[in-house]
């Protein structure tokens, strides 16, 4: 039997080992919470951002109780590479788009994903069959959303019925009226070879060559008078709603905010449309490897890809679709990646000045 002072003595024996187990157990969570606010992700900033701090970053810390300082920044490798060069990585998880993906992983800049580590989709579908093929094209990056560069009409202003592919966009005849198209080679030459009636498959192999060229500056020549050139994606969709031009040519989330938010006539053709991605990539050197795989599986899950539409960008994983309202799903490029192409990063790297040139001269003609 226990007597008072044997259990008096119990008592205090108990109290300091919950004393000292206290300690013991904060001295830990205060390590973890430490090391947890160490991951650093950077992405470009604006809606995009905020809708990825919505559906990715937030609700990941919330899971895991993981802290991730989120930033931004202007796009380009010249800071990654610095970071890595000089040994001084300051960042860990990294939003590029693929032109600049494919850049750094060639450069050593990025580490290898391990992509056979992707979860499956929330409907069991494993990763490599969830994903789109472009999403995990690179072994540096897992493609994160899709955006696009296609033409849209105003259901007010058009004539001659509804355009529905790139050789409308090409016919004056049947559709008079201004087309608008940024100055720039990117994506004219591209839709000149396919209203030209080249397949999607060879665009790139004949525009690396002078005859491709100069068959796809010939195919603008026959709309060159009807041309409306702009500088920026920001005024295509005052052009299409003042009649400046019946089709104009831009990213698709000036069309999609337009249509969605402020309910224009618009219309959006998705034949023909060059599209790209962003992906998420993890900077070569990181102290935090694993965190930022585990931050990147998830941000690229079925339920957080599944927000990007609210910025008009498609997700990669088909099962995302289950989490998006059925009425937005057609206006997504993702939705339609079977009637584009996708744009050629490697092409324009190696063409672009030379085509810039040509583009210019051409015109001044």
């Amino acid at each position: 039997m226990w007597t008072n002072d044997s259990m008096s003595g119990r008592g205090d024996l108990m109290k300091k080992q919950l004393l000292s187990l206290a300690a013991a157990v904060s001295v830990g969570l205060a390590a973890n919470l430490a090391g947890a606010a160490e991951l650093t992700a950077v992405s470009f900033g604006g809606a995009y951002g905020e809708a990825q701090q919505k559906h990715m970053i937030d609700p990941y810390m919330e899971k895991t109780g993981n802290k991730i300082l989120f930033e931004n920044y202007s796009g380009g490798v010249a800071e990654l590479k610095a970071q890595v060069e000089s040994g001084n990585v300051l960042w860990d998880v990294i939003d590029m788009e693929v032109i600049d993906l494919e850049r750094a992983c060639s450069e050593g800049l990025l580490e290898v994903f391990p992509q056979d580590q992707l979860p499956p989709g929330d409907d069991g579908t494993p990763a490599a069959d969830d994903f789109s093929k472009e999403a995990l094209a690179n072994e540096c990056g897992v493609g994160n959303i899709v955006w696009t560069v296609l033409y849209a009409y105003n259901h007010d202003t058009i004539q001659g019925g509804e355009p529905k592919s790139m050789n409308d966009f090409f016919d004056t005849k049947t559709f008079p009226g201004k087309r608008a198209l940024r100055k720039r080679p990117q994506v004219n030459m591209e839709w000149a070879l396919l209203a030209d009636g080249v397949s999607k498959d060879e665009v790139y192999d004949l525009l690396a060559t002078e005859e491709g060229q100069a068959r796809a500056f010939a195919k603008l020549d026959t709309i060159k008078d009807e041309i409306v050139w702009f500088d920026s994606w920001s005024q295509a969709p005052q052009l299409l709603n003042d009649g400046g031009a019946v089709m104009v040519q831009s990213a698709n989330g000036r069309f999609f905010a337009a249509i969605q938010q402020e309910n224009k006539p618009f219309e959006m053709v998705w034949d023909g449309h060059v599209f790209d991605l962003d992906v998420w990539a993890i900077v070569k050197g990181t102290k935090n490897k694993d965190l930022a795989i585990d931050f990147v599986n998830f941000a690229t899950g079925s339920k957080p890809l599944s927000g990007m539409p609210e910025v008009a960008y498609g997700p990669t994983r088909q099962s995302s679709y289950a989490y998006i309202d059925e009425s937005v799903i057609p206006k997504l490029p993702s939705a339609h990646l079977d009637e584009g192409l996708k744009a050629s990063s490697l092409f324009w790297a190696d063409y672009g000045e030379s085509l810039g040139e040509k583009f210019n001269e051409w015109l001044l003609k």
